[in-house]
């Protein structure tokens, strides 16, 4: 199991331009886990789509039941105080710092193309490629 973080289950839902990448994550490794934040962030991502590329409604409520699918039964909480030290530490956003929190709670990698958390976090996070070279 791995904690995948929303651009890599946004990329399988909405199948853009980072989805070959992560379909070979879920080769690699189909069980995905999330912080429940993740579900606010999908909404926003699948809002901007449909205002900024036309999406429909009913479009965006089928890429949300895509990425449900991806992390059913695998969704937790993680402590507030715990996600507030790592961004005070790294200088990472809260969200992100969730991800990191919960990837540590459970001993799991966080799979993420986000660089600054790449870079705050080297020993938990990892980016798509490299996961699926070295797993």
């Amino acid at each position: 199991m791995i904690v995948a973080d929303t651009s890599l289950i946004a990329s399988l839902a909405l199948r853009n331009d980072r989805v070959g990448g992560a379909e070979a994550v879920l080769r690699r490794d189909g069980a995905w886990a999330a912080p429940v934040v993740w579900r606010s962030e999908m909404r926003q991502i699948l809002v901007k789509c449909m205002h900024r590329e036309g999406m429909t409604a009913a479009d965006g409520l089928r890429a949300m039941e895509v990425a449900e699918e991806l992390v059913a039964g695998r969704e937790y909480q993680v402590l507030s105080g715990k996600v507030l030290e790592m961004a005070a530490r790294s200088g990472c956003g809260g969200f992100e710092c969730e991800y990191v929190a919960l990837a540590q709670d459970l001993g799991l990698t966080l799979v993420t193309w986000d660089e600054e958390v790449l870079k705050a976090f080297p020993r938990i996070a990892v980016n798509p490629a490299k996961f699926v070279l070295n797993h």
